[in-house]
């Protein structure tokens, strides 16, 4: 299945706004990665793994960028592949990297450390390719030796992580397995739905510009969202385990999980996403999150709510022209134990 990323910038390098997204009709449409390399172990390879020589380019705010950010994590990655976050702000030039003076949450929100008068990703890009044509895109895997972008394509960019470095890394994160070859089929026929009705159905939803569009992808993202909590209702009454299937931690909880933690913080309000929101409506989606972020560093390290909810939020400027950010949900994500007053007052009901 082939993916994009999040837009990273309100007008691409042929100068097109992100409204022009959405066809006559009013449906969103996203643009195809272009960079679509991959690091491989093979004899000859042109971008072969080794320590220290790749660059990852991500936004703390970007869902697609987040995936790598978690599995980077996971696959104790971080001093073989290192990585500078932009800044959360994406104007009419895209992701733009952090000054010295400015200090965000998260790791590495710096100045560009490649190329130090760069202010911004899309001189990357232009760097490789001055005739580059496309969105400047986050995550960027770029080859440091040969100055090249070896994949903007975040779904593939994950799975080099899951192995192409291993021979690099000790036995505790090389067993570290996101997509086993037992679940590999049930994974990608998530994933396939996943991806089109949740990942990408909260952007339909939102950069939608007519009300049948709009209508059309707000239903179909709910109808999947129930989907996802009665899988889970029905591995968590089995005992399996916590995670998406079962007591495996796998790629359709990294997939499933940049979307869900951004929902009730943005997506509701932002994207009118709002027919119900995650910590009120969906039960055991809201325990496998909570699960996610409170009791695996690698999901809540990397997961950033002020860069989220200021880039979504000041960012789109056809969306929320005043660049206002709301206030709540009193907060981003709730702890372990914690319920809304509904939900609280309705499980103290069903004890009785």
């Amino acid at each position: 299945m082939s993916e994009t990323n999040q837009a990273s910038s309100t007008s691409g390098a042929n100068g097109g706004s992100i409204l022009n997204w959405a066809s006559k009709s009013g449906d969103f449409k996203r643009q195809d990665s272009v960079f679509r390399n991959f690091i491989s172990k093979q004899p000859g390879a042109e971008f072969p793994p080794e320590k220290d020589r790749y660059h990852l380019y991500v936004s703390y705010a970007c869902p697609w960028a987040h995936r790598a950010l978690i599995v980077r994590k996971l696959k104790g990655l971080e001093d073989i592949i290192p990585c500078t976050s932009v800044h959360w702000e994406m104007l009419d030039k895209g992701w733009r990297f952090a000054t010295k003076d400015e200090k965000l949450p998260g790791d590495n929100v710096t100045p560009d450390p490649l190329h130090p008068d760069y202010t911004h990703l899309r001189q990357i890009y232009f760097g490789v390719k001055p005739d580059y044509n496309g969105r400047f895109t986050v995550p960027t895997l770029y080859d440091k030796k040969q100055n090249k972008i070896v994949s903007n394509e975040s779904s593939e960019i994950i799975r080099m992580f899951y192995t192409a470095f291993d021979d690099l890394l000790p036995e505790s994160y090389k067993s570290v397995d996101l997509f086993p070859t037992d679940l590999r089929k049930d994974i990608e026929e998530t994933n396939e739905w996943t991806y089109h009705d949740i990942n990408n159905g909260v952007y339909k939803s939102g950069f939608a510009t007519s009300e049948e569009a709009y209508t059309n992808a707000c239903l179909t993202l709910f109808k999947s969202l129930d989907r996802a909590e009665a899988h889970l209702a029905s591995s968590q009454s089995s005992q399996r385990g916590p995670y998406y299937y079962g007591a495996h931690l796998t790629e359709a909880d990294v997939r499933l999980y940049t979307t869900i933690v951004r929902f009730d913080p943005v997506y509701v309000q932002h994207f009118k996403c709002n027919i119900r929101d995650i910590r009120s409506g969906y039960p055991h989606l809201h325990r496998w999150l909570r699960h996610l972020y409170w009791d695996l560093p690698a999901f809540r390290e990397t997961t950033q709510f002020e860069h989220i909810k200021k880039h979504y939020t000041k960012s789109h400027k056809q969306i929320n022209q005043h660049s206002i950010t709301p206030l709540g949900p009193e907060k981003d994500i709730l702890g372990k134990e914690e319920e809304v007053s509904a939900v609280e007052a309705a499980l103290k009901a069903a004890r009785q």
